[in-house]
């Protein structure tokens, strides 16, 4: 049976169509303009449409939603989305009125690691965990096979433990330092700005600081810029720094990359990697795997579709090795 994976973003919407071996046949995806939440729903609604109409709704066994914020599993409904500004939003309840499969609904990054370990880098990795280094960083964790959930649906946050809590930059969270504030895309941009004073004639910046993304930077980290070398270097300690503190939390086999930054592939891990070594202490240096992720965007959708596969996260059941 086929199954239907959105992934919910705060600017776009994409819906799939999923075979068992967790490859997409179908997509439609459209831009989320309005986030308020009868608008957003709508907008949900219309791809799984698109989807639906391509396809005989009898073969389609299940429809899985990953949403950013905090979700309670058993109804869908969005406890807290900062990036919506929900709170107690019904959207299970909204969304099972209008379709007849079922809706199970989970956080998005939980979702991508779930994608991300049963087809991806971490497929019989018994242990591991996903970094999605956006504007944020979400992932999640897996332990002896199984996605972490936590008593609250919120384990795997690990975009909110201090790396720099004494000297770092103000996270959306409200702590210093966090490790989403130091290494998220948003991250490199800061380190960027905050060394600019010593680069008075980069061109990186070019008398427009608003308009620096983290993309330009890393190409021009690549390509020997000083100034963006200066602030790879930045970046590049505090992602490691919080790699180091990802294998001391958890011991996983692998740790996959994913999102924006981690796009630079080689040019991050060959710096990162040696860095994360020298700071790994209570477990045996280079066993964890740093890796790039291998599903790129599709991660949330696809893992979307195998939790709503297996009856939601709550109903999980550890990987075979």
């Amino acid at each position: 049976m086929k199954t239907i994976g959105v992934d919910l973003g705060g600017s776009h919407v994409l819906a799939t169509l999923i075979e068992d071996d967790g490859t997409i046949s179908d997509r439609s995806e459209r831009d989320v303009v309005d986030h308020g939440f009868d608008a957003a729903v709508a907008t949900i609604a219309a791809v799984i449409d698109d989807v639906l109409g391509r396809t005989k709704e009898k073969f389609v066994s299940a429809i899985g939603l990953g949403s950013p914020g905090n979700i309670d599993l058993e109804t869908g409904t969005i406890i807290y989305s900062p990036n919506f500004g929900w709170r107690d939003a019904p959207l299970g309840e909204r969304l099972r009125e209008r379709f007849t499969q079922p809706v199970l609904i989970a956080n998005d990054a939980r979702c991508a690691t779930l994608g991300e370990h049963t087809y991806g880098t971490g497929r019989n990795k018994p242990n591991f965990v996903l970094l999605t280094l956006g504007t944020g960083i979400g992932g999640g964790i897996v332990a002896e096979g199984k996605l972490l959930i936590g008593s609250g649906a919120g384990a795997g946050e690990i975009g909110h433990h201090q790396v720099r809590g004494g000297d770092g930059f103000y996270c959306n969270c409200g702590k210093i330092g966090c490790f989403e504030a130091q290494a998220s895309g948003t991250g490199l941009i800061r380190h960027a700005l905050a060394v600019g004073a010593s680069f008075p004639r980069s061109e990186l910046v070019s008398g427009k600081p608003g308009k620096l993304s983290s993309k330009a930077i890393r190409r021009a980290a690549e390509a020997g810029d000083p100034h963006a070398l200066a602030a790879w270097t930045r970046y590049v300690e505090d992602l490691s720094r919080g790699l180091a503190n990802v294998i001391a939390f958890v011991n996983p086999e692998v740790i996959a990359l994913g999102g924006g930054v981690a796009s630079a592939g080689a040019f991050m891990l060959d710096a990162v990697r040696p860095r994360v070594d020298e700071l790994t202490t209570m477990v045996r240096r280079g066993r964890t795997q740093i890796v790039t992720a291998a599903l790129g965007n599709d991660a949330g959708a696809i893992g979307a579709a195998t939790m709503a596969r297996r009856g939601g996260l709550l109903a999980q059941e550890p990987q075979e090795s």
